[in-house]
């Protein structure tokens, strides 16, 4: 559907019924699939074929899904998977092995960067961060030669910064590698990050593409430009023959359009087995039905919110990049016209106990570790996901203990700032 708006896309992308199907997505709720030979089966086990043999590689409504997300990206292929933490380690192991290194955004989720720093790196994969507003000279010091690949969050969870796609994309071609794009926030409705340079994106789909708390996922979504054979050397697990799959080469059956997702479907989910339900690809699906019309009131909202609350006197500092006052605002103007997200963080003046204070108060705001969802959601991290850490501790990782992350939701935004209004007292 390359020829519809992104709208058109959200509600009719990746499954087309034929004469007498089903006009919804269909669940496949099935764990195997039926074939008359054997013959027949094998031909999907060498890849010969299009088809299921069993769910935990695919199934077919995931892939009707997962083609959605790929025609919202602008991508050629995509896959789900079991969670956004999934689709990261897919996305990175699929061509950075023991031995490999990866150069990252350090303005990314924490469990992204333990993920990185801590887990792979038991894995024999190093990586070198880097800020995410550091120069190209400095972004160009940190590659290696074993460098495979180039990581960063368009907008970063929880800190709000704002990736520059353009610039860490040509540092990664410079030195012959990808950027991966973890697009969760602004989802494709505000921002492509294919169409700046981008050549793998991944999402948690539990946030905003879910939109409704129902369901745990992920996703990746290949733009299918770069070309693995021109740096063959660096991608043999793309390049060289898999003995596990006959010795078939992806790259050159796959091509450029086909080939890492391709082997991340018939390789790792194989081996590590992280499939996304059908039941959740379903509830998924429905949620993207409406992500073009949820989205803007997200913007609106998170917009109205951090307005209100850079006013306030009892706010020492808010971050959210649609404020002139953001460092990011030009940067997001750039790659995001239409708005970011619905997700502002902000600092109280009285540190723990200020912010201990302006929780308890909340009414319609809930206290959750979510974000990215209808119903408003706020955290406090020192009073919750970091409360083992001292004031100290956190203001020295950059999470000072009067800091509060709101997901606002899509209520009145009038709700919302009265709810803030009464909570600070």
């Amino acid at each position: 559907m390359s020829d519809y708006r992104i709208d058109t896309k959200c509600v009719q992308a990746g499954y087309t019924p034929t004469n007498g199907q089903p006009r919804q997505i269909p669940i496949v709720q099935s764990t195997t699939f039926k074939y008359d030979t054997s013959e027949d089966m094998g031909k999907l086990f060498d890849l010969e074929a299009e088809g299921y043999f069993y769910t935990r590689l695919q199934n077919p409504t995931n892939d009707y899904v997962a083609a959605k997300i790929a025609d919202l990206e602008k991508g050629t292929a995509g896959m789900l998977t079991s969670s956004g933490q999934a689709a990261n380690f897919f996305a990175f192991f699929n061509i950075c092995e023991c031995g490999g290194h990866i150069v990252s955004s350090a303005s990314i989720y924490g469990g992204t960067f333990n993920l990185i720093s801590v887990t792979m790196k038991k894995m024999g994969i190093d990586v070198t961060f880097v800020s995410p507003d550091c120069t190209m000279e400095e972004l160009n010091a940190a590659f290696r030669e074993n460098t495979k690949a180039v990581f960063g969050e368009t907008i970063a969870n929880p800190a709000l910064t704002v990736l520059d796609i353009e610039k860490f994309a040509a540092a990664a071609h410079q030195h012959g590698v990808p950027l991966i794009v973890d697009n969760t926030f602004p989802t494709p409705v505000n921002c492509r990050p294919i169409e700046w340079g981008a050549d793998i994106v991944t999402h948690s789909t539990t946030k905003y593409m879910d939109g409704h708390g129902v369901a745990v996922g992920g996703a990746i979504v290949d733009a299918g430009q770069f070309d693995w054979m021109a740096q063959k050397e660096k991608f043999p697990g793309l390049t060289t023959p898999d003995e596990s799959y006959h010795g078939i080469v992806y790259a050159e059956k796959f091509g450029k359009e086909g080939a890492f997702i391709t082997k991340c479907t018939s390789q790792l989910m194989r081996d590590f087995g992280c499939i996304q339900s059908p039941q959740h690809a379903f509830y998924l699906n429905l949620g993207l039905e409406s992500l073009h019309v949820r989205m803007p009131k997200h913007v609106e909202n998170g917009q109205a919110v951090a307005e209100f609350l850079e006013k306030h006197p009892k706010v020492k500092s808010v971050s959210y990049s649609g404020l002139p006052s953001s460092p990011y605002y030009e940067t997001a103007k750039k790659y995001m016209p239409n708005g970011g997200c619905g997700v502002v963080s902000f600092e109280l003046d009285g540190g723990r106990k200020a912010a201990e204070q302006f929780m308890g108060r909340l009414r319609l705001a809930a206290i959750e570790t979510h974000v990215a969802d209808a119903r408003t959601c706020c955290l406090n991290p020192a009073t919750s996901t970091h409360r083992q850490m001292s004031d100290e501790q956190l203001a020295a990782a950059g999470i000072p203990a009067g800091l509060i992350r709101i997901s606002c939701g899509l209520e009145a935004k009038e709700d919302l700032i009265a709810d803030l209004q009464q909570a600070l007292g």
